[in-house]
């Protein structure tokens, strides 16, 4: 065997307020967010959108301190990863592929390649898989190796999803138990699953595993917990006037107030690491939903980061797809070429504040007649408040 390298897959986010700009560019540059008759249309559309957004993005980011700390808890991640690899005797170089943002998926192959990495394992930092977040991931690395296969390792293999690993789910019981055991009544506590959401057509017409591997993993949690508190789970981030997964997060908290509930632990289930999703969405705008509603107690489970259990868990993984026969990027599920793709980021309508991509599928509704109104000449001012 060669030599062994773990690239791990996350989307990025602007670091400073001053990368705000750049990070949205990247995002509408990309011919998957917008789909657009002609090419050449791209990047001026890309420009257009990124100039009207940005500075609605950076008061959002503003509230969180001024930039994503995603990276960072990235390449925290990738450090106890790469320690905990070493301690099982494993000699592997982890690396870092960001969609968006730096360090891109494609200087992370760069370097892959310039290391003279053989053997390269894909762990995408999404528990459960969609098409439109390990799958989107996928697609860019199939593309990346299409254009240059002289940058294509001589082996690879993939991890779709791992939501069902024991060490996981033991990590995300863990911080759940410390967290009712702050309650008075811990038992009396609601426990709420809230995970990003993705359009039922995704589910229904594309066949993606998503919508039943959250459900899954929510029900291995609260087995692995083993608490007798009652739990809902809901789906955040949705965006545009198709149906998305329900229950949505901020209905749910509606119902449960209505019902008695009067103390609420949120946990981001399909989430790995803190973002403006759960620094922003969860913390600030579900809170004031649920306080608006009559429910006092309102707390959230951090998310995993570099929790001891999770990080072991996941060497455990990369060890056994190393032994294992190698799974490829064209054994991977796939939506068709001409399956529509929606937005995965919950975008601006009315004055909801947006939230950070989570997965890099962003707003194409409405976009079509910001053109249309450009070409008319009739110019986009009433659609800055969805910018």
């Amino acid at each position: 065997m060669g030599r062994v390298g773990v690239l791990l897959l996350n989307l990025g986010g602007p670091e400073q307020i001053e990368d705000v700009r750049p990070f949205l560019y990247n995002l509408f540059s990309d011919p998957e967010i917008i789909r657009l008759p002609f090419p050449w249309m791209q990047k001026p559309l890309a420009w257009l959108i990124s100039s009207l957004r940005h500075k609605k993005s950076q008061a959002n980011y503003m509230e969180i301190g001024g930039g994503s700390p995603l990276r960072g808890i990235t390449e925290e991640q990738a450090i106890a990863l790469h320690k905990s690899l070493q301690d099982k005797g494993q000699d592997v170089q982890v690396y870092i592929g960001m969609r968006y943002w730096h360090p891109f998926t494609e200087e992370a192959i760069a370097r892959i390649k310039r290391d003279g990495v053989e053997q390269l394992v894909i762990l995408p930092l999404y528990p459960q898989f969609s098409i439109s977040t390990s799958g989107s991931s996928f697609r860019l690395l199939e593309k990346i190796w299409t254009d240059n296969p002289a940058l294509a390792p001589q082996e690879h293999t993939v991890i779709p999803s791992w939501y069902q690993r024991p060490g996981y789910l033991q990590a995300m019981a863990q911080l759940i138990a410390r967290e009712l055991d702050g309650f008075e009544n811990p038992d009396q506590v609601h426990i709420f699953f809230s995970a990003h959401g993705v359009p039922v057509s995704y589910v229904e017409e594309a066949g993606d595993p998503y919508q039943h591997e959250i459900e899954e993993c929510t029900r291995l949690i609260v087995q692995t917990l083993n608490r007798p508190n009652r739990h809902t789970l809901a789906y955040q981030s949705r965006v545009g006037p198709v149906e998305w997964l329900k229950p949505y997060t901020e209905d749910a908290i509606a119902e449960l107030a209505a019902e008695g509930v009067n103390h609420l632990l949120v946990v981001p289930v399909s989430f790995v690491s803190e973002h403006i999703e759960t620094l922003q969405e969860i913390d600030m705008e579900y809170r004031e939903v649920a306080e608006e509603a009559g429910i006092e107690h309102f707390h959230r489970v951090p998310a995993l980061n570099t929790h001891p259990v999770f990080i072991e868990d996941l060497a455990d993984l990369v060890v056994e797809a190393i032994d294992a026969p190698p799974l490829t990027l064209d054994q991977v599920m796939r939506p068709q070429k001409n399956f529509k793709m929606y937005p995965q980021e919950r975008w601006e309508w009315g004055m909801t504040t947006a939230a950070e991509v989570w997965n890099g599928r962003l707003a194409m509704l409405g976009f079509m007649g910001l053109l249309i109104e450009l070409i008319s000449g009739h110019g986009p001012l009433h659609f800055i408040g969805l910018l």
